[in-house]
């Protein structure tokens, strides 16, 4: 139905991410309930997004004996959530890593062009060879994504994973032809990919607007 191309795909099939994502789905599901979803389904994402990170070696001393364990390399990773939706990811995100460092982009899609544009962004100026994990709950159209894709890429990111929700055929197929012209590694991390966008740019069956389910409506 859809070709990944140059995206390394990992659609995670485990029992309690299809029951979580299951939840979230269901249009009765309160916002303190999704809210609290979100960050234990993102937690299990990231233990398979983060299955590359970088390490090195460390000396400990056990109440036994000395030995070499691991810690992550530095310059740490940097965990960048799309504003606003990507902030109800960012708890299950440093949950898991709570030293990689934080930057933000936030982007507004035009709901009549269905394109992203860029409202406020804090990035390190210097991404060189740093590993950057995006948090975008659902990847509909591709626009906000992609263009986090390309700050990152222009700021030298070494290394980018990005960890949604849910994604659509469209999304990844557009992901897939961005991630073409760039040369950093490039994956993506999802609970599922569903059927298709509607004509407003939804994901089908989707779960409605991740941002107004976690935050309520912003108007």
């Amino acid at each position: 139905m859809w070709n990944a191309g140059c995206v390394e795909l990992r659609v995670i099939d485990h029992p309690l991410v299809a029951h979580k994502t299951s939840l979230m789905r269901d249009k009765t599901t309160p916002s303190p309930m999704f809210r609290q979803l979100v960050e234990e389904l993102v937690t299990l994402l990231a233990y398979e997004a983060t299955r590359d990170v970088r390490t090195e070696p460390r000396d400990v001393v056990t109440p036994v004996s000395p030995t070499i364990g691991s810690q992550l390399s530095k310059p740490r990773p940097l965990v960048v959530p799309i504003l606003r939706a990507g902030l109800g990811m960012l708890e299950g995100m440093t949950r898991l890593m709570p030293s990689a460092e934080v930057g933000f982009v936030g982007m507004v899609r035009d709901e009549e062009t269905l394109q992203p544009f860029t409202y406020a962004e804090r990035l390190p100026k210097d991404l060189t060879g740093r590993q950057c994990f995006v948090l975008d709950p659902m990847l509909a159209t591709g626009g906000s994504l992609g263009g986090t894709v390309q700050f990152l890429r222009d700021r030298g990111a070494g290394d980018i994973t990005a960890i949604c929700l849910l994604a659509a055929p469209e999304g990844i197929d557009y992901i897939s032809e961005l991630t073409k012209d760039l040369d950093v590694p490039f994956t993506l991390v999802v609970a599922a990919v569903d059927e298709r966008l509607n004509e407003h740019g939804y994901i089908v069956p989707g779960l409605g607007d991740a941002g107004d389910r976690l935050y309520g409506l912003a108007e």
